[in-house]
This record gives C-alpha cells, sequence and structure tokens, in this order.
C-alpha cells in the first residue's frame, strides 16, 4: 500500500523532530525502500518523512505480526524494509520471530518505548520493562537511542549489522525522545 503524501509546508517544522530526520536520512542511505508500521505517535514524524518520499513505500498494519511476515518477503524479493514499531507491539511478535531466527532473515525494527519516563498510563509499564529482554531472548541484537544526538549513528549502524549479517535488530528509542505526553488537552 503507498501512502505518498506531500507535507504541507507548515507541517515539517512542529511535529517532525530532528532526530526523525536522520533516521529517514539513514534509510536514504541504507537503500531501504519500504516501511511498514502501526500507527504509532512516537513515529509520526518519521512516518509522514516516508510517506512524502517517493523512493519509500510504507504499509500501515494492523498487527505487528504482518510487519514480520511482510519484511520477510521483501527481504526474499531484493528490497530493504524497516519496521517502526512501539513496545506494546513487541510481545505480538514473540512466535513469529522464530522465523527471523530459523531462517537468517535480516530485519531492522524501530521500536518507540513506554512504560519509562513520565509514562502516564500503568499498562504499558509491564512490556515497556521487558522489551529490550524479551528481544534479546527471541536473539536480537538490541541497541538503544536514549538522546537525539545519538540516533543515527546508532540506526545507521543496526541497519548495516542486520543486512550484512544477516541477524534481527532492533533499535529502542527512549520515551525521553519523544517526550512527555500531555494528555490534559
Amino acid at each position: 500500500m503507498n501512502q505518498h503524501t506531500a507535507l504541507a509546508p507548515g507541517d515539517a517544522g512542529q511535529s517532525i523532530r530532528p532526530w526523525q530526520r536522520d533516521i529517514h536520512a539513514c534509510f536514504t542511505a541504507a537503500g531501504i525502500t519500504h516501511v511498514p508500521f502501526v500507527p504509532d505517535a512516537g513515529h509520526k514524524g518519521l512516518i509522514k518523512l516516508c510517506e512524502a518520499d517517493p523512493a519509500i513505500t510504507t504499509t500501515v498494519l494492523t498487527t505487528e505480526e504482518e510487519g514480520v511476515a511482510l519484511a520477510t518477503g521483501l527481504w526474499l524479493g531484493g528490497r530493504r524494509s524497516v519496521m517502526l514499531m512501539q513496545s506494546s507491539g513487541v510481545g505480538n511478535c514473540i512466535n513469529l520471530f522464530s522465523l527471523l531466527e530459523n531462517c537468517h532473515v535480516p530485519f531492522v525494527t524501530l521500536v518507540t518505548m513506554r512504560g519509562e519516563f513520565a509514562e502516564f498510563n500503568p499498562w504499558q509499564i509491564p512490556m515497556g520493562k521487558r522489551t529490550g529482554a524479551a528481544l534479546a531472548l527471541m536473539d536480537f541484537d538490541v541497541y538503544r537511542a536514549e538522546d537525539a544526538g545519538s540516533v543515527a549513528d546508532t540506526v545507521s549502524g543496526a541497519i548495516d549489522h542486520a543486512f550484512f549479517s544477516r541477524r534481527a535488530v532492533a533499535v529502542l528509542l527512549a520515551q525521553r525522545l519523544i517526550g512527555r505526553k500531555d494528555w490534559s488537552k
């Protein structure tokens, strides 16, 4: 599903963070041509950039497991992808992650973290605390970006690592990068 929409002139400044532009630049440099995602406010700016890029196809998923299967099929077809999801979605994929390990599929996911800094929803905390461990248990190589200055290098390195070594790699994007959610408005 292609969803290329042009960014409105006033849209680029406020909802797209500089580190999200850095990630998009990493995608371009690494030849990422497809970005599947489950809609997520933490990835919103990056999603907008990918949707507006004619070299990247985006696919909205109904569940994260679909993204694992789609990324596998894309790789088999010679295309590189990076899947975007929230930490709560990692638990939905545990069984399907065995496909990546058994078939040595290079897979990259960028995971926006919940259940960390200033979390308002207690239901997000258990999976947020266990996301990295769950991924490691499924034989992922897990990296974490805590601050905006480390995002580009971490994402670029993760993409190279996955595709050069045919490994499953996750980058956890700390909740502090996204900032506090203000639900009082």
